[in-house]
């Protein structure tokens, strides 16, 4: 979730402290589709292409789903509403992010720190200084997580301090709070199975009311884009896996799965069948 920039940037455009705002906010954690620099734990089997493909599909997911939740939310009530962010890597002024702020009418920030946990903690830091009550942060990797997910976590907040996502991978997938805890993001061993374990700790020692959203899988590695296709019954015929053919899945797409994304990966699926082919490399069952 995210890459290194210059201290010199500010995090909150000057013009996000004169708009209208709502009494919560969330934050989609993005890098720029760039080939070689996304999903690299994909490459190979994918070409850095392939992968930035991908991740840019994912990002519009999360973009789109987060829509949904802020339409549920306006359905509500005013105090119900939601306000959404894109916390930028490269840079806001990237073109990819310009042109989802002229579509989406998202609000761009940069992600400020040398690592993960120190961009959230400023994004926290940034969005509660503009006098939000609660602030959700999410990743892009989640092209199946729905809005209700986000819905949930706002409702979770409204009696709990901390509300967190569980990635099936040991992290997080979602982070909620109600107020600045600069500690939660102190110390920690990031891309670790320990993360989700270490920040509930940490939750106990502060004194913070915690809640657990379902827990989901993102995908980071050919694992889990591959246990994806899967699921969503995408695999070209022959696709293999560690030596073994995959069935074909009988099940439709999973509902939160947009239809753009469904067909990357069935494009995927088909690509990497080919390249598991006896007598090339980049086999689909290997580990990266």
């Amino acid at each position: 979730m995210g890459s290194e920039r210059s201290k010199k940037d500010s995090s909150v455009p000057r013009s996000a402290f004169s708009i209208q705002r709502s009494e919560a906010a969330l934050v989609l954690f993005a890098k720029a589709p760039i080939p070689g620099q996304v999903k690299t734990r994909l490459c190979p089997p994918l070409t850095p292409d392939e992968a930035a493909g991908l991740h840019g599909s994912f990002v519009l997911d999360a973009l789109e789903q987060s829509r949904r939740a802020a339409k549920l939310a306006r359905g509500k009530s005013a105090q119900g509403s939601l306000d959404r962010f894109v916390a930028c890597a490269p840079s806001p002024a990237h073109v990819f992010f310009k042109i989802l702020e002229e579509r989406e009418g998202v609000r761009l920030i940069h992600q400020i720190g040398d690592d993960l946990g120190t961009r959230m903690e400023q994004a926290f830091k940034a969005l509660f200084a503009m006098d939000y009550q609660r602030v959700l942060l999410v990743g892009t990797d989640l092209p199946t997580l729905p809005a209700s997910v986000y819905m949930q976590a706002l409702s979770l907040l409204s009696d709990h301090d901390l509300v967190l996502g569980p990635s099936l991978d040991g992290g997080y997938y979602l982070i909620g709070l109600k107020r600045p805890a600069p500690d939660l993001f102190a110390g920690m061993p990031w891309s670790t199975d320990r993360v989700l374990a270490l920040t509930q700790k940490k939750a106990d020692t502060l004194g913070l009311k915690t809640a657990l959203l379902p827990p989901c899988r993102d995908v980071d590695t050919i694992d889990d884009l591959l246990a994806l296709i899967h699921e969503a019954g995408l695999e070209a015929r022959g696709t293999r896996q560690g030596g073994k053919t995959l069935a074909r899945s009988p099940s439709p797409l999973v509902p939160s799965l947009s239809v753009r994304t469904a067909g990357v990966l069935r494009l995927l699926a088909g690509r990497l069948s080919s390249r598991s082919s006896p007598g090339q490399t980049g086999m689909v069952g290997s580990k990266h």
